[in-house]
């Protein structure tokens, strides 16, 4: 039997009594918009650097860490999040977070220096850490019903990847319009609804269904060896790997999060509970999420650089490029999984959106100087987004779908932490890949602006094929991975309800 997410009996008519059943689509709507803000946040600000560097006067040097600071503290705090969900209750959880989110937006968008800032954007990656596993959640309780929990897993995912390439329209339109401050104030609209409709639409589960207390020794060795591994794989981004800041910091994130593993196995009330990943085709999806994050955030940044730098698009141009790339990752999140997980089931699916994204960008390896993006970006760009959208609708789906439901904010949680670690990984390893294919191609030739453009598409090139290779390999450990034979999952064994979140 293949593996499918909605194989739980279905729901035959509301349940009155469940209050989150019969609101679910009003929740979808609240937690899509959660989801988008956040995700959108980590891109929005990337075209706005240079109008913030300009009024805040830092140096080329610091304009990483406008962006770093956001996805240190989102990378290295969400398991954290992910167990305060549990303790304290999803929609106390998101509460807090999303209004601790809009004041630290309105303190970013307001900064008057470069530490004020930086300050407000590790500050909104904290929050973020915590909003991502608190909205997740709702969806493994509020959809029961098989074909409409693939709907929705397809919307939130759609929102959370398009999200990245929305921010980055949204970024140019704002900064070229307003000011580049608006890239921050404009998270107060997003929060605003959020807060309100979690206050109509949601409850939280019965003290008595939730963790007692937080396991701190895991929480310390996990979040301090995340944040060492995503700082350290940060500093290595320029493709040195020599420095004691990058070497230093990845060695001492082995042996935390070694430590971490070891504590959890033995500990009664685990940060992550180790059976949650123990699952063979759980772990599978596990794996399917974390290699999209290698391959994802590299599209991004590389495909920003050449539209920018090589064909030279403005702000809000390039933002409105990646439109095809969103219109893909809607199409394989929300319509082809409703029509096809039922009868492939998502161990197909889930490597063959792999095999997907491995094509888009196998297809921009050959980008030159001379390419123009009706003829060499807009197609692949699109059919990478159809398996960017398979990917994380399913996989996020496959990997939350029959956790207990005390477990299920850690579950959730450990969904964007693998994404986010694999982004780490992947743009420090596939920039080190770049710069080293740049730098092999000026050899021996006369540093023309001709030349220097060369040189910047072969390092460009260079990371797509990487990113295709990794995308590859993935579909095919996945597609092994996955068990053909065990019985599909399903949140209860009855089909009844679970417990709300």
């Amino acid at each position: 039997m293949s593996e499918s997410v909605g194989s739980e009996p279905k729901v035959a008519a509301e349940d009155a009594s469940d209050f989150h059943y019969v609101n679910r689509w009003k929740i979808l709507a609240v937690i899509g918009i959660a989801q988008l803000t956040i995700f959108l946040d980590t891109t929005v600000v990337n075209i706005a650097l240079p109008s913030a560097q300009a009024d805040l006067g830092f140096g080329d040097g610091d304009r990483q860490w406008v962006i770093t600071a956001y996805a240190l503290a989102f990378g290295s705090l969400l398991l954290l999040g992910g167990r305060l969900v549990d303790i304290i209750g999803a929609k106390r959880s998101l509460m807090i977070a999303i209004v601790g989110f809009g004041v630290t937006s309105v303190l970013g968008g307001a900064a008057t220096s470069f530490a004020m800032l930086i300050t407000a954007r590790a500050l909104q990656g904290g929050f973020a850490a915590l909003v991502a596993p608190a909205a997740l959640s709702f969806l493994l309780t509020a959809f029961k019903d098989p074909q409409e929990r693939i709907k929705a897993f397809g919307v939130y995912g759609a929102l959370g990847s398009g999200g990245l390439a929305l921010g980055l329209i949204l970024g140019g339109a704002l900064t070229d319009w307003l000011d580049w401050r608006w890239c921050l104030y404009v998270n107060v609209l997003f929060t605003v609804l959020v807060f309100i409709g979690a206050m109509l639409t949601m409850q939280n589960r019965q003290a008595g269904d939730r963790p007692e207390k937080l396991d701190l020794p895991g929480t310390l060795t996990a979040s301090i060896g995340l944040f060492c591994l995503a700082y350290g794989l940060s500093n290595a981004d320029d493709g040195d790997w020599g420095g004691v800041d990058v070497w230093g910091l990845l060695a001492t994130s082995v042996v935390l999060l070694t430590a971490f593993v070891l504590l959890e196995l033995r500990t009664r009330t685990p940060l992550l509970p180790i059976r949650i990943v123990l699952d063979r085709n759980r772990g599978a999806a596990y794996l399917a999420m974390f290699l999209l994050g290698v391959g994802l955030f590299v599209q991004f940044l590389f495909l920003t650089y050449f539209l920018q730098l090589i064909l030279e698009f403005s702000a809000i141009k390039s933002g409105l490029a990646f439109l095809p790339m969103i219109v893909g990752i809607g199409i394989g999140a929300t319509t082809v999984p409703p029509a096809l997980e039922p009868k492939l089931g998502s161990r197909i699916l889930i490597p063959a959106g792999l095999v997907l994204a491995a094509v888009g960008s196998f297809w921009l390896s050959r980008l030159a100087v001379d390419s123009s993006f009706l003829g060499s970006i807009m197609a692949p760009t699109f059919i990478a987004g159809i398996g960017f959208g398979l990917v994380v609708s399913l996989g996020s789906a496959v990997a939350t779908v029959g956790v207990e439901p005390q477990d299920a904010g850690a579950a959730s949680a450990l969904v964007n932490t693998v994404q986010q670690v694999g982004g780490s990984i992947g743009t420090a390893l596939l920039s080190t890949l770049a710069i080293t294919a740049a730098d092999s191609f000026l050899e021996g030739r006369e540093p023309t602006p001709l030349v220097a453009a060369e040189a910047a598409v072969e390092s460009y090139t260079t990371a797509f094929f990487w990113g295709a290779v990794v995308f590859l390999a993935g579909a095919v450990v996945c597609g092994l991975l996955f068990d053909r034979h065990a019985k599909a999952q399903s949140d209860s064994e009855d089909g009844a309800p679970l417990p709300v979140v």
